[in-house]
């Protein structure tokens, strides 16, 4: 296949400046580019072309040579020009960077920074601490990034260095016909940097582990399997990455007297034979304080109240649940003689007047 004349791929002539070339490269480039050329096999062959014509033009002495003696002077320097797409970026794709001002996405190294771990906190809490919510603190032990190295892993004064097995792509090309086969570096684990000086600290690991004590904030209204979500109080990320979060989850002890449904709380109130009978006005514990209600005469065993807004703070929105009150008659289970009397004239009274 006869190769085209590298000026005429770039448009410039011969006399072109490093910046025209520069130029007229950026522009071929981006109009080719085999991502905004989806299955088109001419673009991906003219983004070739532009690259191969950019390296030589762009590389004094390549030019020089090229200049003089043509394509056939630059195979004899062993420059054989580009197999393919992928074959471009592995080996050229430091010209994002030269040219655009970023880096590409296909044959340079990605960026290796991931996010740390995320954590989880199972923490217990009283019912009252649930139904008003409470601010504390909670003590846990992590990685973070190491003191000494502040992340880096490398021995302070020093710096991780730029892999010479892979040139900082974290990847190694090998060709094979057709083929080019892109695997990870052996050398730097596809990093693209190796430390040559381990952190003594950390031993280039770039992490360490350490105490902490968390502030906490538990909104009123949670309830036991509730998450309260901590932002980049996790494990500290790698190479740059951003901290894992911290999840708590919360436990809610039951109450002596009190039980939940949904943001009602219920409880159950003992009153005498007589009370039910003759009527009265009870004391009733509530979150906060006792509160007095009356018992009608004649009221039967499982009749239930309401106390409006006694009950959980809403989560979700303003204003609280109610709590409800169900009454229990007890039964005497031991009698005086006189008591046992009177009953037995009650139940005389009862029968006359059936």
């Amino acid at each position: 296949m006869i190769k085209k004349d590298y000026y005429e791929v770039l448009g410039v002539g011969r006399t072109a400046s490093e910046e025209e070339i520069k130029k007229n490269y950026r522009k071929v480039a981006m109009q080719s580019h085999p991502d905004k050329n989806p299955d088109d096999k001419k673009a991906e062959e003219r983004f070739k072309e532009a690259a191969e014509a950019y390296e030589v033009l762009s590389d004094k002495q390549k030019r020089e040579i090229y200049d003089h003696y043509g394509h056939e002077g630059l195979s004899n320097t062993g420059f054989r020009g580009f197999n393919g797409f992928e074959d471009v970026f592995s080996h050229f794709g430091d010209i994002f960077e030269d040219v655009f001002g970023f880096g590409n996405s296909r044959g340079r190294s990605r960026s290796h920074a991931r996010a740390g771990a995320d954590l989880r906190y199972d923490l217990k809490i009283s019912f009252l601490d649930a139904a008003f919510g409470k601010n504390t603190t909670i003590d846990l032990e992590k990685l973070a990034s190491c003191h000494a190295c502040h992340g880096s892993g490398a021995a302070p004064g020093s710096s991780p260095e730029i892999c010479r097995t892979c040139q900082g792509r974290g990847q190694v090309i090998q060709s094979s016909g057709f083929f080019t086969i892109s695997s990870t570096c052996p050398h730097c684990g596809g990093h693209g940097k190796v430390i040559s000086k381990p952190c003594h600290s950390c031993h280039g690991i770039g992490k360490e582990s350490v105490k902490k004590t968390v502030q906490l904030k538990i909104p009123a209204g949670v309830e036991t399997g509730s998450r309260l979500r901590l932002r980049s109080e996790g494990e500290a990320g790698d190479h740059g990455g951003p901290n894992g979060d911290l999840y708590v989850f919360l436990y809610v002890e039951e109450h002596d007297f009190f039980t939940r449904s949904n943001d009602d709380i219920i409880c159950k109130v003992p009153i005498s034979f007589v009370q039910a009978a003759l009527g009265a006005t009870i004391d009733v514990p509530t979150l906060e304080e006792n509160e007095k209600i009356k018992i009608p005469k004649g009221t039967q065993n499982g009749k239930t109240f309401r106390l409006k807004g006694k009950g959980i703070h809403h989560l979700q929105g303003y204003g609280r649940g109610d709590q409800i009150i169900e009454i229990f008659v007890q039964t005497p289970t031991a009698l005086t003689q006189k008591q046992e009397e009177i009953l037995k004239e009650f139940a005389k009274l009862g029968q006359s007047t059936m």
